[in-house]
């Protein structure tokens, strides 16, 4: 973070820890959509992921006196939620096979469209690259509709590749955090995120027609 940043942070955990409600309300309109969305992730139902959510608020408010800053507050923050979305409950069938599903299964990308190992240029690189945007006025009103598809596609996704990718390119937390967050690997953070942007990715070929 910055200084200026880490300065507001400061400010805002001693707010919180004085029991200033405007200071709780500033943390709870900020982080509490992204909070139910990584909740849902881990729990049966959109009730259950309020319930978590409340729960962690508590949490937060209980534990903020003995927050060390040894991570950024809204890391902490991701943290106790976690591992309280993960006490909660046994996810349900669907939630087990779309953890599954971030692990194994085909590739995520057509292996054709790379260049063969015995290639004498550029092995392994892409045969057929994906298609640039284009930068014409045509091609401003497009990318409103390849928005919407995104958008679509990424609901489509196994829950945890939806919050992994949602955390790196929509709100652009970068990666050592979103581990954090979340309470995974570096490398398991990698997985989600390359087969969560494969899919989407290859929706949005399919939808423009530039697939191979």
């Amino acid at each position: 973070m910055t200084e200026i940043d880490t300065s507001h942070e400061q400010c805002l955990v001693d707010s919180l820890r004085a029991r200033d409600e405007s200071a709780f309300a500033e943390l709870v309109d900020l982080h509490t959509p992204m909070m139910l969305r990584v909740a849902r992730g881990y729990v049966a139902s959109t009730e259950v992921a309020e319930d978590v959510v409340q729960e962690t608020w508590i949490a937060v408010l209980q534990g903020i006196d003995r927050f060390e800053g040894r991570s950024t507050l809204r890391t902490w923050l991701f943290r106790i939620l976690v591992n309280i979305a993960k006490k909660r409950g046994v996810r349900d069938r669907h939630d087990f096979d779309a953890a599954l599903a971030a692990y194994t299964g085909s590739a995520a990308v057509d292996p054709a469209r790379f260049l063969p190992a015995s290639s004498p240029e550029d092995p392994h690189h892409w045969a057929t690259p994906p298609t640039s945007w284009p930068e014409t006025p045509e091609g401003s009103v497009l990318g409103a509709e390849v928005l919407d598809v995104a958008g679509r596609e990424l609901e489509h996704l196994p829950d945890r590749q939806r919050i992994v990718v949602v955390l790196r390119d929509v709100l652009g937390y970068d990666a050592d955090e979103v581990s954090a967050m979340l309470s995974i690997t570096p490398a398991n953070q990698r997985v989600l995120l390359h087969r969560g942007r494969a899919h989407v990715r290859q929706a949005l070929e399919d939808y423009l027609g530039t697939g191979a």
